[in-house]
């Protein structure tokens, strides 16, 4: 896919996916070089433990959270080039790297509701923007990603209670019924790109013996001088660090009223808070 039509892609839908963006060895690179760093135990960012002994798959694996902290693989991933010429061109200019983390998402793990990245990264002026890599095969049977087309153009929403055993998070952004919701089938090696208010989710991994992990790098646009504190510090596409503003929780948030078409239609008449973590 050329630059011009991933740009294009990505404008009309909110997402795009840049096919064999890197090979299928290297994402089996990545993969056996996470799964060698969950068996030695817990780093820092990881918001629990390993239980290897639990009957939740996702405490015998949980996600890691800001690897490239601590992990130079993680950091090269980041920053790598050709990651920052897919953002460069989405985003019109270079960005800032924030977050890296790694979802293992083995057989029978739940998955995560429907949220916003930017309710999160708090991302402003602009966004923030996600590079989603598949380090297995992703479908619907192992919980691929799901995304809501048109999303990217929404405010950031009032978020509501998430079913707890399908999703572990405990919110969500509410969708109308008739709002689609496509599943993204992907290849190892196959990256994933999508803005800070694209609507996006999984649903829980019903395989028995398939992992479903993905490494994803976060980054906000380069206009932003304000994000979430939890990211700092940022990095420059050249590997080098930058302290910007960090934010507060709060602010307005969408919620969902009838136009007087009868349509859904959004109002910002809502309060954020803010608590969890983004897939």
């Amino acid at each position: 896919m050329i630059a011009t039509d991933i740009k294009q892609s990505f404008v009309e839908n909110g997402y795009v996916v840049v096919k064999q963006l890197f090979t299928p060895a290297e994402a089996e690179f990545f993969r056996n070089h996470y799964m060698d760093l969950r068996a030695k135990g817990s780093y820092p960012g990881d918001t629990v433990g390993v239980d290897p002994e639990n009957n939740d798959p996702l405490k015998r694996y949980p996600r890691m959270i800001h690897m490239h902290h601590w992990d130079e693989t993680s950091l090269r991933f980041l920053i790598d080039a050709r990651l920052n010429e897919v953002l460069t061109e989405l985003l019109g200019s270079e960005p800032y790297a924030a977050q890296t983390m790694l979802y293992f998402k083995p057989p029978k793990a739940r998955g995560q509701a429907l949220h916003q990245d930017n309710f999160f990264l708090r991302a402003r002026p602009g966004t923030c923007m996600a590079a989603w890599m598949a380090l297995d095969p992703c479908d619907e049977e192992n919980g691929c990603m799901k995304v809501v087309p048109g999303s990217q153009d929404w405010p950031i929403m009032c978020t509501t209670e998430a079913d707890t055993q399908a999703s572990f998070t405990d919110i969500q952004v509410p969708i109308p019924e008739q709002q689609e919701v496509h599943s993204v089938i992907m290849e190892p090696g196959d990256v994933l790109f999508f803005g800070g208010s694209l609507v996006h989710g999984s649903f829980p991994n019903q395989s028995n013996d398939r992992f479903r992990r993905a490494l994803i790098g976060h980054y906000i646009s380069g206009e932003a001088d304000t994000v979430a504190g939890y990211m700092k510090p940022l990095y420059r596409m050249d590997g080098t660090t930058l302290d910007i503003n960090y934010s507060s929780e709060g602010g307005p948030c969408g919620v969902w009223v009838n136009a007087e078409n009868g349509q859904p239609a959004i109002a910002l008449t809502g309060t954020l808070a803010n608590s969890g973590g983004t897939e």
